[in-house]
């Protein structure tokens, strides 16, 4: 490498957290330019001087990448790269890497969570409290229900061991069955409607690509048993949301949880409120209080990577086309 570069990053998160990357870069790399934005439009002038862009997929709602003159690494801070790699002014030499290895307990947590308070109807619980009623009914138990992961990855491998753990039979919806703690038996992606059949609970753990966009569709959606959960802590493209809203007004679902949708934030207006026996939380996944310190030595090492030239011993790599 010649010169010092630049790194640019998009992070709207509040102001007395909004600087934690730059802040952490800053005390190992003191030399390297900094500068923190927390938005789309600033970052889309910015980027035109940035050697490295840093954010989160799923805040670039825009291709502002044709304006990059000197861009050559984007860091996505999550683990999904939508919004990044399927850019088409993305220029096909621009290094691309993600984060890793982290999100298995926050999402393992948010996924038990969003299982628990759907089978406990914990909202109507809240209601009640709210207006001070005394409001007693019966709930359902995880013990000895069927979970079903679609996408196995490092995130389903950390929740599989958690849903067994409750008593839960765990079934991995996979192309491939592999031989892992916690996953009691298999199903075959490829036969989605088959492999939803008897699943008590679907918990979405796919990345968003274009052979993943409404997956979950009206038609996998009414092969599941009636009276059974979808839980996404995905990406919001990978289900049919106007299908799901239907399923849950006619009863044939019990009830959904989504910590993802398909238009971030999702607005006021939008019928899926509406949806009954349906919660909805602002992508908090993975929002916790340590993922900066949690995410920064893969940051650290993939910078130390790049400034010494060896961009094929970056953690992470994103396979470009």
């Amino acid at each position: 490498m010649t010169g010092t570069p630049s790194i640019l990053i998009l992070l709207p998160w509040e102001p007395t957290i909004r600087f934690a990357f730059e802040k952490l870069i800053l005390a190992r790399f003191p030399d390297v330019p900094v500068r923190t934005l927390s938005s789309l439009a600033e970052a889309a002038i910015a980027i035109e001087d940035a050697d490295i862009f840093m954010t989160f997929g799923v805040w670039v709602k825009e291709d502002i990448f044709g304006r990059a003159r000197k861009l050559r690494w984007v860091h996505a801070f999550g683990t999904g790269v939508d919004g990044i790699i399927d850019r088409p002014g993305l220029a096909s030499d621009v290094i691309v890497t993600s984060t890793r290895g982290i999100h298995g307990a926050p999402l393992s947590e948010m996924a038990i969570l969003h299982m628990l308070a759907l089978a406990r109807d914990y909202p109507r619980s809240i209601r009640a409290h709210d207006t001070h009623q005394w409001d007693r009914f019966r709930a359902r138990v995880l013990q000895g229900k069927r979970a079903g992961i679609l996408g196995v990855g490092l995130i389903a491998e950390a929740l599989a061991p958690r849903l067994h753990a409750l008593g839960m039979h765990v079934v991995g919806i996979s192309r491939t069955a592999r031989d892992l703690p916690g996953f009691d038996s298999w199903a075959p992606r490829g036969d989605l409607k088959t492999a939803v059949a008897d699943i008590d609970f679907l918990v979405l753990l796919i990345p968003l690509d274009e052979t993943t966009h409404h997956i979950i569709d009206a038609g996998v959606i009414a092969a599941m048993k009636p009276g059974s959960y979808i839980i996404n802590i995905a990406r919001g493209g990978v289900i049919d949301e106007t299908a799901l809203a239907a399923a849950l007004h006619s009863g044939h679902l019990a009830g959904a949880a989504l910590d993802t949708v398909q238009k971030e934030p999702l607005p006021a207006t939008d019928p899926l409120w509406q949806a009954p026996h349906l919660i909805i939380t602002p992508h908090l996944g993975g929002f916790y209080d340590t993922y900066p310190e949690d995410c920064i030595d893969q940051i650290y090492t993939n910078i130390d990577m790049y400034l010494a030239g060896r961009f094929a011993d970056m953690l992470n790599l994103e396979a470009r086309p």
